[in-house]
């Protein structure tokens, strides 16, 4: 083990001593360095190991695993979804995961980095595989949640086990881009009219490309015709009136590699300090309410009609999470009269 890497492993043990309960994102963030590079700090090749792709291989063997908590963040909210990884299919630079509970969107150009490791939890040990961007940033977990799959895991780690087991580990930041068009550069009417000729969700993000603009910006252009800025207490609201209404929402949350979906009546919503919650025995979802800044009710139109969103940005512009309703299958895919109910009780 070099030094540089038995100095980081060496101070994460000190701090975990002082600190049993500390994670590692937020460890990683105190001692300087990446998640994977302190991760990869413990590599040894036998309870902490690297892995290798192709990652559409790896993610069509997930199946195997049985019964598994799938989780994905970003700096302001995680969701974790307990299930098993069913349907999937890649295409060109996309994939799809299709279960009953979990359900995410790839784009697995932005996995680089991965790991089988141990993590340490109150009432036992979890065996993880742990997926990063090529900045050391987490894209994507899986923990396993039962004992009878353990063979499965075992063999997928030998199938996809990394030559290389050493400790050190080289992340790239990610240069700035932010060539977005500003106000007074963009065609706005060009804009709202490709806007109200959208004829599926799916479309949104290809008209942002087109109009090389970011997706906050194109939200506050459309205010007054596709859409309405609301307090940033309200997701707090529509999630208690979706629970005591029984009203079934959807609920994204996505890193740079993964989207992550949940679809469906939520039941336990908590405050926990800036914590805003959802605690539901196979879906939980954990939000900064106090880094919402701003909050928007967007519509978009498709061939089944309006379909309406809640969108939270945090203070650097990022999409923080979104709430849609859950359209029923098989009926045109409508949205629910309750669910827009819900957003027009926003203030």
């Amino acid at each position: 083990m070099d030094t540089t890497s038995l100095s980081l492993k060496k101070r994460w043990n000190e701090r975990k001593a002082d600190n049993p309960k500390l994670r590692s994102r937020q460890g990683a963030s105190e001692l300087g360095v990446s998640e994977a590079e302190l991760l990869a700090a413990h590599c040894d090749g036998e309870q902490t190991i690297r892995l290798q792709g192709p990652w559409a291989d790896l993610i069509n063997q997930l199946e195997s695993l049985g019964y598994v908590m799938a989780l994905t963040r970003n700096d302001q909210a995680v969701h974790e979804t307990k299930g098993r990884y069913k349907n999937v299919n890649f295409k060109d630079h996309a994939g799809v995961v299709l279960g009953e509970n979990i359900d995410l969107r790839i784009f697995q150009k932005h996995w680089e980095f991965g790991f089988a490791a141990p993590v340490e939890n109150p009432r036992k040990t979890l065996r993880s595989l742990q997926f990063f961007d090529s900045r050391g940033v987490a894209i994507h977990k899986v923990y396993m949640m039962n004992e009878e799959h353990l063979d499965n895991y075992d063999q997928l780690i030998e199938d996809f086990r990394h030559p290389d087991q050493s400790p050190s580990l080289s992340v790239t930041p990610i240069p700035d881009s932010n060539n977005r068009k500003k106000d007074d550069e963009v065609d706005v009417n060009a804009l709202l009219d490709m806007w109200s000729n959208l004829q599926s969700t799916h479309d949104f993000y290809p008209m942002l490309r087109d109009h090389n603009v970011a997706r906050l910006h194109a939200i506050r252009l459309g205010e007054g015709k596709f859409t309405r800025k609301v307090a940033n207490n309200s997701t707090q609201k529509l999630l208690h009136l979706a629970a005591e209404r029984e009203v079934p929402i959807m609920v994204f949350v996505g890193s740079r590699g993964v989207v992550q979906i949940h679809s469906g009546v939520i039941e336990n919503v908590k405050t926990m300090k800036n914590w805003l919650n959802i605690l539901d025995p196979e879906f939980n979802l954990h939000l900064r309410e106090d880094k919402i800044a701003a909050s928007w009710v967007v519509q978009k139109p498709s061939e089944d009609g309006i379909i309406t969103s809640l969108e939270l940005f945090d203070e650097d512009d990022n999409l923080m999470a979104n709430f849609f309703g859950k359209r029923k299958m098989g009926v045109g895919m409508t949205e629910l009269e309750s669910w827009r109910n819900i957003l027009n009780e926003l203030d």
